[in-house]
């Protein structure tokens, strides 16, 4: 269905990654999309649910003391030590902005009891998300005794999930964070170029293997658009995540269709007030904006209570349904009469 949204012309566009997607934070919306469902190793990509499951544990501000699972680490380290002890908000920033393969091995045992217990987590959490063609076999993303696997959509849903959490987005937001533990101080600054090279950036996780290549997970944000790309095995990424952000910033524009505080619906069966519970915008091209319809089917209910569902309004994009939510009937109030007044004020009502 997503592919039938998009218009022709969006395929003029060429990457060089294996697999790519970039999706509208807001909506869910595809805007461009190659080999987008395809499973390949996502190397330290992976720390984004690593990070997403240290936020929700509520154990930032908690210290953490490095255990033994540290002595096995390798690659990409912020090189913190057997018996160092910081908290687990500043593990998150190595983890993130230097790719701390350490860190996230010493997170997912401070965070999971065990890493195997950890990595159950993550694959849950990825089935909540809706990730359907990703498997977590560690928290890194080495892939040389374990393969974590992922598709550019799933790690898109990942993405947009992630950046709906403010600490997520202030931390991969971050372009150099200083840090004391009980032994040393650090100087972290990001990996990530594009939020130097490219201002509409707001964060990101880089990644490599030399397995899985380089991949990239990014998001940019204008006036007018919140957007996540996505590349996999891309040796030229940054001008790749450059090149479809300012294809969407160009072509792409977010309208709100549902507006709750102005739907309005004049039906003689139902003289109540006819609402709806949530706004609903969705990113498009001029061209588009004119193939929108609302449709709004209601139920004739015999009876029918204060706030009961009514029926269901749809929005189509061309004959493509793109959203659907129920509608709700407020009935109204009746006044009372003046003998129903001074009745109840003699009765105590």
């Amino acid at each position: 269905m997503i592919l039938c949204l998009l218009p022709s012309h969006v395929y003029a566009l060429t990457v060089s990654s294996q697999s790519a997607c970039m999706m509208d934070i807001d909506s869910g919306r595809v805007l461009f999309a190659k080999a987008e469902n395809q499973p390949r190793l996502i190397a330290s990509i992976t720390k984004i649910m690593t990070a997403v499951l240290a936020i929700e544990s509520g154990k930032l501000e908690e210290e953490v003391t490095v255990g033994e699972e540290v002595l096995k680490m390798y690659g990409s380290n912020i090189y913190i030590e057997l018996g160092e002890k910081m908290t687990l908000r500043d593990l998150v920033y190595g983890l993130m902005l230097r790719s701390g393969n350490d860190a996230a091995i010493v997170i997912s045992v401070f965070v999971g009891g065990t890493e195997e217990k950890f990595v159950e987590m993550m694959n849950e959490k990825a089935k909540a998300i809706g990730m359907k063609n990703t498997i977590f076999k560690n928290p890194h993303g080495l892939d040389e005794e374990t393969e974590n696997k992922s598709s550019a959509y799933d790690m898109a849903l990942l993405s947009s999930y992630a950046s709906k959490n403010d600490t997520y987005m202030e931390i991969v937001g971050t372009k150099k964070y200083q840090v004391q533990s009980n032994l040393k101080s650090y100087l972290w600054y990001n990996r990530n170029k594009l939020l130097t090279s490219y201002d509409k950036t707001t964060g990101g996780k880089t990644g490599y293997t030399p397995r899985a290549g380089r991949t990239l997970v990014t998001t940019a944000k204008d006036k007018k658009l919140n957007l996540t790309v996505v590349t996999l095995n891309d040796g030229n990424e940054y001008d790749t995540h450059e090149t479809l952000y300012e294809y969407a910033f160009e072509n792409y524009q977010n309208y709100q269709i549902l507006n709750t505080k102005k739907f309005k619906i004049d039906d003689a069966y139902y003289p109540d007030q006819i609402y709806i519970k949530e706004n609903f915008t969705y990113p498009l091209t001029e061209e588009e904006k004119n193939q929108v319809r609302v449709e709004v089917k209601l139920s004739k209910l015999a009876h029918y209570q204060d706030h009961d569902a009514v029926g269901i309004v749809s929005v189509k994009l061309g004959d493509e349904k793109i959203h659907e939510q129920k509608v709700y009937v407020k009935k109204k109030q009746k006044k009372d009469s003046w003998w129903q007044k001074i009745w109840g004020f003699f009765h105590g009502k």
